[in-house]
């Protein structure tokens, strides 16, 4: 089970940095888009479109890292004043729960993907973009979301605590 939670881990590592990426890419477009239009007076035409698809899919690939992490919103006014079984129950009830979210959401989002690639949907702009390079995010962190959640049973069940870290 630890080397699954270690594995698991190093996946949700892994697509943190790739949304890091991408929100860092979307930042540089849009300083480049204020100069383009504002300084040299040129139209722009496929930035908008760029900062909006890297951000949405910077915020489901980096969803695996945030979860693992434990940073998402939660409300934690009940479990506070529950005894510590209670509150194992209640991460394991709410982990299966989230894989069957999951499983549906990875269901239905790779359709989409397929639909989008074999039609060959493509943005109705002047930038043309295929739509299955933004769809494909959303089934990968599904599965990288059912991965986390089933290692974050696993930690409970052997009281796995992640080394801390610098960062």
């Amino acid at each position: 089970m630890i080397k699954f939670i270690r594995f698991a881990h190093s996946l949700s590592r892994f697509s943190g940095a790739i949304s890091t990426i991408l929100i860092i890419t979307a930042v540089l477009v849009t300083t480049e888009m204020v100069f383009v239009r504002k300084i040299l007076n040129y139209s722009t035409t496929w930035h908008t479109e760029y900062i909006i698809f890297s951000l949405a899919a910077a915020t489901f690939i980096g969803s695996p890292y945030v979860l693992m992490k434990k940073k998402h919103v939660s409300v934690d006014i009940v479990t506070h004043y529950l005894s510590a079984r209670a509150k194992k129950i209640l991460s394991f009830l709410a982990a299966f729960l989230s894989i069957i979210f999951l499983v549906v959401f990875f269901y239905t989002s790779l359709e989409l993907f397929l639909h989008a690639w074999n039609k060959n949907l493509r943005t109705p702009t002047i930038w043309n973009f295929p739509l299955w390079k933004v769809y494909i995010f959303m089934p990968i962190s599904a599965l990288l979301l059912i991965i986390q959640s089933i290692a974050d049973i696993f930690s409970t069940i052997c009281d796995y605590k992640e080394p801390e870290s610098n960062h």
